[in-house]
């Protein structure tokens, strides 16, 4: 499942073909390596709750807008210095099927209060139980931006009750490290957080940029799908299991 994404813009596939080979790779010169001591599992057996309404826009090059969040805390204490990270990591440029890393000249910057760059990181302070901040995060264009799409992972640490804990995304690790972790020497799909280093995975989105007549309302579906292509498979296996590390 996870190496199964390329990029086709033809016909009216293509930009839902183009997020799903965005989600699958995460190229080694973009990517930051899951810690070697790992994060404990998480108190409860589901982070759906942890990251949702996550979606981006689509621009036009020289244009700009936000990617938006919201940040739950479905445990019974508080969040502690809790840190959304948000970042830009691949690109698939059309016309053309050429999945890899940013572009070197202007591509897509994100930005907030205190930082701005491919990557910024998102202080959310102490977030109470059962409770939820929404977010957002801004992205600009230049007018020289490649056409596109660029593909965002995200990532959430805090503290809670002294122990400290890491949700990811799908593209903070490599295919290998992915398929170690995702599936099983009989080929069936599993999930192993113990493997990733991980305490849970969050989901992913993309930002479309296109200078030409794209069909705007096909752009939004694929935005959707982003998340479902993202987190498919690990939603659905949180939800049929009991354990939050090893394998399932």
């Amino acid at each position: 499942m996870a190496d199964r994404r390329r990029f086709a813009r033809s016909g009216t596939l293509a930009l839902p073909l183009a997020v799903a080979a965005l989600l699958l790779i995460a190229p080694g010169a973009a990517r930051a390596a899951a810690p070697a001591a790992g994060y404990p599992p998480l108190p409860i057996g589901d982070d759906r709750e942890f990251l949702s309404n996550l979606s981006a826009p689509s621009l036009a090059p020289g244009g700009g807008g936000s990617v938006s969040f919201t940040v739950g805390n479905p445990l019974d204490a508080p969040l502690v210095r809790a840190v959304l990270t948000v970042g830009l990591y691949a690109f698939n440029g059309f016309p053309g099927n050429a999945t890899g890393v940013l572009p070197s000249s202007a591509p897509p910057v994100l930005a907030n209060a205190t930082a701005s760059g491919p990557t910024v990181n998102v202080s959310l302070g102490s977030v109470a139980p059962h409770a939820s901040v929404p977010g957002a995060v801004a992205i600009a264009t230049s007018a020289t931006t490649p056409s596109g799409t660029y593909a965002i992972r995200t990532a959430l640490t805090f503290t809670e009750n002294g122990t400290g804990y890491r949700l990811a995304s799908r593209g903070w690790f490599s295919a290998s490290e992915w398929a170690n972790a995702t599936e099983l020497p009989n080929g069936s799909v599993t999930i192993n957080l113990t493997r990733l280093g991980v305490s849970g995975v969050l989901a992913e989105t993309a930002v479309l940029v296109s200078s030409n007549g794209i069909d705007w309302a096909l752009a939004a579906v694929a935005g959707a799908g982003v998340v479902l292509v993202g987190a498919g498979a690990y939603v659905y296996f949180r939800r049929t299991s009991k354990s939050s590390s090893g394998a399932r």
